[in-house]
């Protein structure tokens, strides 16, 4: 007969090798397998420690050097070459990354442009939310410009870049302008 389960382990404060208090609490859940053999009242137990393993890191990826927009909308941009998708929660056709799991995520994100009246920019949106901005003007010559986040996400939650109306970014080859994420622990 089997039978799954989830434990959960609570490791309360202990005293240390000094006798001084150590003040730490961990709590840990496990799922374990029992196998149960009645015919010589054996049980045996399987232990499976797992944590949910998010990351992902992408960039623009221009084939050829050029610049994108400005466009008269808000424009989703797409970072299309994936160097890590750990849990392929980042969608490199859409854009998109979906929470799947609730928990802390760390978002950062660069972009570039070479200097005219459009502003180079970008905004992170969580759902409808715009969450920070990442903003730079200047005449001429090559600028960048940045900004990162820890966000609480739930199940299910979208986060992504959208380019600012009326503004551009440059791309080549060297891929300047990235996006990436990681969840820092679950909730």
């Amino acid at each position: 007969k089997l039978v799954m389960t989830s434990l959960t382990f609570l490791s309360l404060p202990l005293m240390s090798p000094c006798h001084l208090p150590v003040k730490t609490i961990f709590i840990l859940t496990v799922k374990v397998l029992i196998t149960y053999f009645p015919c010589c009242n054996l049980m045996m137990f399987h232990f499976c420690l797992s944590a949910k393993r998010l990351a992902f890191s992408a960039s623009f990826l221009a084939l050829t050097p050029g610049n994108f927009g400005p466009f008269n909308t808000h424009t989703t941009l797409v970072f299309r070459h994936v160097v890590t998708n750990v849990g392929n929660a980042y969608n490199p056709h859409t854009g998109l990354f979906t929470a799947p799991v609730r928990g802390a995520y760390h978002f950062e994100f660069y972009i570039y442009g070479h200097g005219s009246s459009n502003p180079t920019s970008a905004v992170l949106v969580k759902n409808r939310e715009q969450i920070f901005t990442a903003w730079t003007t200047q005449p001429e010559g090559g600028q960048k410009t940045s900004n990162g986040v820890t966000l609480l996400l739930n199940v299910g939650d979208v986060v992504f870049l959208r380019m600012w109306a009326n503004s551009r970014i440059h791309d080549n080859p060297d891929r300047h302008n990235t996006f990436s994420g990681h969840l820092l622990f679950t909730m």
